[in-house]
């Protein structure tokens, strides 16, 4: 028998803003916020090296599209990213192209355990050089290439939770940790924080728990739909649902049609498993034959997070998830 489909519209209730309507913060080149009182000024300007008013000057500045993208990358790759954006109007877009940079660590309790499961897992095969000691490249079925390609659907606030010890080349983790320093007096609600030091997925989206992210629950009230369950615990007579995928089987989620080998390369450039693409990347690192070996691991939960992280903080990201010594297993 037919199934009768009908589209069903909801308003939802997203945050178009998380600070309190009037409120004033000042924010620091480095994208600190600290609230306006005259104590936090001259600790500012002391820190600064700013000793005299005269030296100071007031600008004013509209913000568009443009301006706000570059503040973006700035954020990202610059620990100035204000004067980058604003006084240089250009971002510096540099990434470490140092092997034996810090790697970042990853808080045990947000990594999980090592070892899961043997079906959450992810087998993948490195081709190492020995003498550099770096991963040239690495073969891999669609589930590590799937595992990759989430990275670019997961929310900022998700790979900033991951760092703990200021890594990133920018300063965005200095924003993170502002907002949770951030006095209740100046957000909206405790619901609007969590979203940005705890952000979610929208179902769907959420390929597997390697990651240990979760999909946003939404419940319905009134005529509209609202990820704050404390409204819904204020009014006994709502109805909260979780809204599923069409499809909620995990093992039908990604992005690729399987079965498939890969090959990535140590900066995460990926193509179908092609040996004269693999030939070409050993050529241009230099690696002769006999200097490379293979190495199959088991990729679970922290190494996944400090692929994640790697891959923000260094173009050497397989390398430094899976050789540099902070990240062995």
């Amino acid at each position: 028998m037919d199934t009768m489909h009908r589209e069903i519209s909801f308003s939802v209730d997203v945050a178009s803003a998380f600070v309190k309507e009037r409120v004033r913060l000042l924010i620091t080149d480095d994208l600190q916020l600290i609230s306006p009182f005259c104590t936090s000024i001259v600790s500012l300007f002391t820190k600064l090296g700013v000793t005299n008013r005269n030296t100071t000057e007031e600008l004013h500045f509209n913000i568009g599209v443009d301006e706000v993208m570059n503040l973006l990358i700035s954020s990202l790759v610059s620990k100035t990213p204000l004067t980058e954006t604003l006084l240089k109007h250009k971002p510096v877009a540099e990434l470490n192209h140092d092997n034996n940079y810090q790697a970042v660590h990853i808080d045990p309790q947000t990594g999980g355990e090592t070892v899961l499961m043997e079906e959450d897992n992810i087998s993948i095969k490195l081709i190492i050089s020995k003498s550099k000691n770096i991963v040239c490249y690495a073969e891999a079925g669609e589930d590590f290439v799937n595992l990759l390609f989430s990275f670019l659907t997961l929310p900022l606030g998700f790979v900033t939770k991951q760092i703990q010890d200021g890594s990133l080349k920018g300063c965005i983790d200095q924003l993170y940790w502002s907002v949770q320093d951030l006095d209740a007096q100046y957000l909206k609600s405790n619901h609007h924080k969590e979203m940005l030091l705890n952000p979610k997925l929208v179902p769907g989206f959420c390929y597997n728990s390697l990651l240990g992210i979760e999909e946003a629950a939404y419940y319905y009230l009134g005529n509209g739909l609202t990820t704050d369950s404390s409204l819904i615990h204020s009014n006994r007579s709502s109805e909260s649902f979780k809204i599923e995928p069409a499809d909620h089987n995990s093992s039908a989620r990604g992005f690729l049609k399987g079965p498939a080998i890969f090959t990535v390369t140590d900066n995460l450039v990926i193509r179908p498993i092609s040996t004269i693409f693999e030939l070409s990347v050993l050529d241009e690192l230099n690696v002769p034959f006999t200097d490379i070996e293979e190495r199959v691991m088991l990729m679970g939960k922290k190494l996944a997070l400090s692929l994640l992280v790697a891959s923000f903080a260094s173009d050497s990201a397989l390398t430094n998830a899976f050789i540099s010594e902070p990240y062995q297993e």
